[in-house]
């Protein structure tokens, strides 16, 4: 009863005009990013929070925008998987195997509504699992002393690369100088300056704003540069929508497959690292194993459009979990989320509920909200989203690079913050060249300083023992999942990953 009581407090606070056109905006802005072909959740949500922090927006209205463009996204990834062949993001790549072989049918309007429903059935439930699971984990939270949040910290690290990584080598490196960022600054326990080179503008140490636009926003502008494909990517679908909503017997078919693939997504992106592409490519495999026994899957099921996306869906939900309850990212874009409530001196885990219910049950409240809205939205205006890849990325990356500048500038009002982004960009360019992933990075820079913190008042605490981080069962069980997450997969993540893109390959699903 306390629960609900708390959600109807967060609905009170979502339901105001201010925070519904927010997260209107939110959605739309969200369908569009994910509907453009490389954009995806991450960037989405990066380019965005300059325009948050413009406004003038407080911490619950920031996290409406921005969660409404993470959901927008989610849902907006399908939109190019079915018309074009071209995955919105990597978890819209399973959708292609049997969205396009629909589109080819005839069927574009049911597959793309079938795909807005299952991401609805999948986004619905997953923040219910929210309601009732984070605070559970905030009780455990609260039995956490400083060894035990160090080994957590290092969990996120360790299985930050989730099961379809292919590289734990980069990972760590990735890592390792996200964690070298943080030491930048003026050391909090010695007053000593660490890394700063002189330069006065240092000394409060790098903020997680400008790193996040410079490594996902402006590196996207520079591999656009770079490629200069913009007239070849706005290519007209040429394929009719035909009927809208999906008949009744599509929907009776597909129900049972909404609810497993939900589940499975769900925990996928309740685990660290594992995230929505993994929610995506289990649900569907999962679904094939189970109910394809004419074959038809890869070739315009139904059921195949229906499985991944209530599956990535349901992950994106699940991804919040850890981030509200344990200051941990379940997911690259819940990294970016984390930035935002720490730019807004609201720090995530156990005392979240307890200190700021507030935005957490406003934000919770708003999700639903949000899922409703794009409900509503994406199936009548499913013409006007189509129409939207039509716009080449030679006027789109510009409007990329002027929201990134103007948005940085008005909340630091600092040119040498412009200088340090453009650095974040181009090492963000030079990196993804190099397919060194960039979610690490940024975990280090925001969980660095936590991290040492802990690490030194858990041995302060014990006379400078460090058996201290192993001396209790929840820091052992801790340190025992970080370390098979990490191990994993270099065992079986060259082997998941390659079956994601042999699906993806099946049929020409990727490339026509």
């Amino acid at each position: 009863m306390e629960t609900l009581s708390s959600l109807a407090d967060g609905f009170a606070i979502a339901l105001t005009w201010q925070n519904l056109l927010l997260a209107l905006l939110g959605c739309f802005l969200g369908t569009i990013m994910g509907a453009l072909p490389g954009l995806g959740p991450s960037n989405g949500v990066a380019i965005l929070i300059p325009l948050a922090f413009t406004l003038g927006l407080g911490a619950t209205p920031s996290l409406i925008l921005l969660t409404s463009v993470y959901y927008g996204a989610m849902y907006g990834g399908r939109i190019s998987s079915i018309l074009l062949n071209i995955p919105g993001d990597e978890p819209a790549m399973m959708t292609c195997l049997d969205g396009y072989p629909m589109a080819k049918k005839g069927m574009a309007g049911e597959a793309l509504s079938l795909s807005g429903i299952a991401s609805f059935v999948g986004a619905f439930f997953a923040t219910w699992g929210l309601i009732f699971l984070a605070p559970q984990l905030v009780k455990i939270a609260l039995l956490f002393g400083p060894a035990e949040y160090f080994a957590l910290f290092a969990l996120a690290f360790m299985t930050l690369g989730g099961v379809s990584s292919t590289n734990q080598a980069k990972s760590a490196f990735a890592a390792a100088l996200g964690l070298g960022l943080a030491m930048i600054g003026v050391d909090t326990q010695t007053g000593v300056p660490r890394f700063t080179f002189g330069e006065v503008h240092l000394y409060d140490g790098l903020d997680f704003l400008v790193a996040i636009v410079g490594l996902f926003a402006l590196s996207e502008v520079f591999i656009f540069l770079e490629n200069r494909h913009g007239e070849a990517d706005g290519t007209k679908p040429n394929l009719k929508i035909g009927r809208l909503t999906p008949p009744l017997s599509m929907l009776r078919q597909t129900t049972p497959t909404m609810a497993r693939s939900t589940v499975l997504g769900f925990i996928a992106g309740v685990l660290p690292g594992a995230g929505a592409s993994l929610g995506s490519f289990i649900s569907y495999s999962f679904e094939k194993r189970l109910v394809d026994k004419d074959k038809t899957f890869g070739k315009g099921d139904p059921r195949g459009v229906a499985a991944p996306e209530a599956g990535n869906n349901a992950a994106a939900g699940g991804a919040l979990v850890p981030m509200l309850a344990l200051g941990v990212p379940g997911s690259g874009t819940t990294a970016v989320l984390l930035a935002v409530l720490l730019s807004l001196n609201i720090t995530p885990g156990p005392l979240l509920f307890s200190q700021n219910p507030d935005v957490v049950w406003g934000l919770i409240a708003a999700l639903f909200i949000a899922n409703l809205m794009l409900l509503a939205m994406n199936i009548p205006m499913v013409g006007l989203f189509t129409r939207l890849l039509m716009v080449p990325p030679r006027i789109l990356m510009p409007i990329v690079a002027m929201v990134s500048f103007v948005g940085i500038y008005g909340i630091s009002g600092s040119s040498f913050d412009l200088l340090v982004m453009i650095g974040f960009g181009v090492m963000g360019w030079v990196l993804r060249k190099l397919d060194v992933p960039l979610v690490p990075i940024i975990l280090g820079t925001l969980l660095g300083n936590s991290m040492e913190n802990n690490l030194r008042r858990a041995i302060t605490i014990d006379n400078g023992n460090w058996f201290t981080l192993i001396d209790s069962p929840l820091s052992i069980t801790l340190w025992a999942i970080a370390i098979i997450g990490f191990l994993l997969p270099v065992f079986l993540g060259r082997k998941v990953k390659s079956r994601m893109h042999e699906r993806g390959d099946e049929e020409g699903s990727i490339t026509d």
